[in-house]
């Protein structure tokens, strides 16, 4: 796997989904909250399959 997530995109992703986790414990506390763990997951491993699907690339050069 080759990084393809650049900086910027990657504290996007981390916050996003941190907002989307928080809904499982706070706020409506529904399941749809754990959705959060894929942006999470996609951030930490530096990697995105649908970018690499698309042929899409945020790391730069």
């Amino acid at each position: 796997m080759e990084a393809n997530i650049g900086q910027a995109d990657k504290i996007i992703r981390i916050v996003a989904g941190l907002v989307l986790l928080s809904l499982a414990f706070v706020g409506p506390k529904t399941a749809w909250g754990f959705i959060g763990l894929v942006p999470l997951a996609t951030a930490f491993i530096n990697f995105c399959p649908a970018y690499k699907l698309l042929g899409m690339n945020t790391l730069g050069k």
